[in-house]
């Protein structure tokens, strides 16, 4: 069973793919290290490492106050996601394997470390003997916590996911298990 950082770190980017546009929410105060300082060292890694362009709407735009307001949420889910989104920072891409792309992301993980985020834990796991693998990295940095993560699926179909994703401890331990379990695709959705 997944631990429950690990968890929110998966959740949150799920939110955030989809609301990050939404802008920083309800609540969001300026701070020297918050979700605009982490947004910012998240794309800079990123450029500075060439990876793709996040295909991505709203992940990997604009900084989180730039954004637009998006929709008002309406079902349970989608309120619990605005909220969530508000508490993270993220960038993504998903698409066609991109040649070097691994370097990049382990060149991006060291632009992290150098900008003081530290790195906790490294797993890399072989998927099969097509070359396909996963690489997972925690680090923290001054309550945050950001799950980076390479996949790339070399089956039939091609595939490429890279993320980095931060969420803030602190606002992330506002919720709770039901609301986890609803945006990880759980039961308890309402309207």
């Amino acid at each position: 069973m997944r631990g429950r950082v690990t968890r929110w770190a998966a959740v949150a980017g799920a939110a955030a793919a989809a609301l990050l546009a939404a802008g920083c929410g309800p609540g969001a105060k300026p701070e020297a290290f918050g979700r605009q300082t982490a947004h910012a060292e998240i794309t800079a890694a990123v450029e500075g490492a060439g990876l793709p362009e996040s295909g991505t709407p709203g992940v990997g735009g604009p900084t989180p106050t730039e954004s637009a307001p998006g929709p008002t949420p309406t079902t349970e889910r989608e309120r619990v996601a605005a909220r969530m989104a508000a508490c993270s920072a993220g960038w993504q891409y998903v698409g066609p394997l991109v040649e070097g792309s691994r370097g990049g992301f382990d060149k991006a993980v060291a632009a992290l470390v150098g900008e003081k985020w530290v790195q906790e834990q490294r797993q890399v796991e072989k998927l099969d003997d097509k070359g396909s693998t996963m690489v997972g990295v925690t680090l923290k940095k001054r309550g945050w916590t950001m799950l980076a993560r390479h996949h790339s699926s070399r089956q039939t179909l091609s595939l490429e996911v890279i993320s980095l994703q931060a969420s803030e401890d602190s606002c992330m331990k506002q919720f709770t298990e039901k609301e986890l379990d609803l945006l990880d695709g759980g039961d308890g959705e309402q309207p």
